[in-house]
């Protein structure tokens, strides 16, 4: 497993902007906290500060907060016709588009992950995410309803779907631009207001996008972006009282919290929240693009996805060629500094990250599992930890049960479709899951039954702004892309009319 350490020329804009402590967005202004108090964001390549950023706490979420209600209810926001929220979506986009480097750059150097990631994969989601939805502007509506009210009594009945109003936001660590656009996206178009809150580890491309919002020509106090930390900035968000919704991706412990705290006005409320996806691949699969893709699966990201194929379940007969494969195609890795295009595996976010997923695997050890490949923190600066295939586990260790979010895949053997079935569906996570095979058939039937909000076949971690995303279980509420994310947005309200 290689390491690299020759990183790319970083854009002027990007020097610049790690330069300068960065502000919140509250009605359209940059501002300092009220405590004046700033956090440092870190480098996870080297352990370094990166960037000072204002650290907002429940009185700037109350600024933001009636900034927003202000643009909901009375300003421009609240006036402007669907096809010209649609324009400034559109414009959005573009503008993304024309700083994808910066972006790229910007994401790569606050999360760690690979520079070729940021720039072909996460970025270029982020605009098509924001053109979707500015499709959608002008397609929300209604139906008209007969109402079954028998003679003389007549009746027109129509439906009519609304914004939600303000809505809190508070997006993950793992894929901080892509995560926000798929709040904002749908949010904004439905015509909602919102307060954005970053993941404190990863706050400064949602501080560029909000200058890019600016930019595009929104209006004052439709969006505003809050960096701060969970417990403060995160649980005054979630319990305020003149928030209409909330939205939060993150930890399956966090999402209860959240749930909780919402309960105080009975806010809606979506989650996102963890997994521990099987992976199945049956001996009839076509081994030479299930091996390299459940490597990925797991893999991408260092294994920081909440669909993460952290369990691979591979039937007996092809069991050792399928752990042999993965574990060969993780030393093809170029494991380093996710700024060096040369890197295809980057550090873990965080120092705490790194201490969590070393953990687990001190747990496996003391538990029996046997790592084919990797298994170990490198010695060096930064948040580097070994790409680990673990085998001999049993369904009662923590390695198998609980989410690691890291680059940490389980390898546990079966029979037939009926024992991988009971293994797949034997957590308390629903986000994802694959199955592998040429039996199209036998592949359908086990998607039927397996308990997840997605299933992949013969592919994995394939996203695309039409496709529905969320899970069953645990994993949480609610459902992102597609029309469904509107729906997340949106009041239906009926109206019906003596005639």
């Amino acid at each position: 497993m290689a390491t690299t350490t020759a990183p790319v020329q970083l854009e002027s804009s990007v020097t610049e902007f790690l330069r300068i402590p960065r502000k919140m967005l509250i009605g359209g202004n940059w501002v300092e906290a009220v405590s004046g108090k700033t956090f440092e964001s870190y480098d996870p390549s080297t352990g370094e500060v990166l960037a000072r950023v204002a650290e907002g706490a429940g009185e700037d979420i109350d600024l933001a907060v009636k900034a927003a209600r202000a643009a909901f209810e009375k300003g421009e926001w609240a006036k402007i016709s669907p096809a010209q929220r649609g324009k400034l979506l559109w414009k959005l986009a573009d503008l993304i588009d024309q700083h994808t480097e910066e972006l790229a750059q910007l994401e790569t150097l606050d999360n760690g992950k690979p520079i070729m990631t940021s720039r072909k994969g996460d970025i270029p989601a982020v605009s098509d995410m924001f053109r979707h939805y500015a499709g959608w502007t002008d397609k929300i509506s209604g139906s008209t309803l007969p109402l079954s009210a028998p003679e003389p009594d007549k009746f027109f009945a129509y439906t009519r779907r609304e914004p939600v109003g303000v809505v809190g936001q508070i997006i993950p660590w793992n894929y901080p631009l892509v995560m926000a656009s798929w709040k904002l996206a749908p949010a904004l178009a439905s015509g909602c207001t919102v307060v954005l809150k970053p993941a404190e580890q990863t706050p400064l491309t949602a501080l560029r996008l909000g200058e890019l919002i600016l930019e595009a020509g929104f209006p004052d106090g439709v969006v505003n972006i809050v960096p701060g930390f969970g417990e403060t900035a995160g649980a005054a968000l979630a319990a305020h009282p003149d928030v209409d919704k909330i939205a939060f991706t993150g930890s399956t412990e966090v999402g209860r919290l959240i749930a909780k705290a919402a309960t105080a006005n009975l806010k809606k409320v979506s989650l996102e929240l963890g997994g521990k996806s099987p992976n199945v691949v049956f001996a009839d699969a076509d081994l030479e693009r299930a091996i390299p893709g459940s490597a990925a699966a797991i893999f991408y990201n260092q294994g920081q996805s909440c669909t993460a194929g952290s369990r691979l379940f591979v039937q007996k007969s092809v069991f050792d060629r399928v752990i042999d494969g993965v574990a060969e195609q993780t030393k093809k890795f170029k494991l380093g500094p996710g700024i060096d295009p040369a890197s295809n595996q980057g550090p873990v976010v965080s120092k705490e990250q790194l201490e969590r997923v070393c953990g687990y695997l001190d747990s496996g050890r003391r538990d029996g599992a046997k790592a084919v490949v990797g298994g170990r923190k490198l010695d060096r600066p930064g948040y580097f930890v070994e790409p680990t295939v673990l085998v001999d586990v049993n369904p009662e260790m923590k390695v198998v049960r609980e989410e690691i979010f890291g680059p940490v895949v389980t390898a546990i053997p079966f029979d037939s479709p009926d024992d991988v079935l009971s293994f797949a569906n034997d957590t308390a996570y629903g986000l994802a899951s694959a199955v592998w095979t040429r039996d199209i058939s036998k592949a359908h039937q086990l998607a039927a039954k397996l308990k997840a909000g997605t299933v992949w076949i013969n592919c994995y971690n394939v996203f695309d702004p039409v496709l529905p995303f969320g899970g069953y279980k645990q994993s949480g509420w609610g459902r992102e892309m597609g029309f469904d994310a509107i729906e997340l947005y949106t009041e239906v309200k009926s109206v019906c009319a003596r005639i």
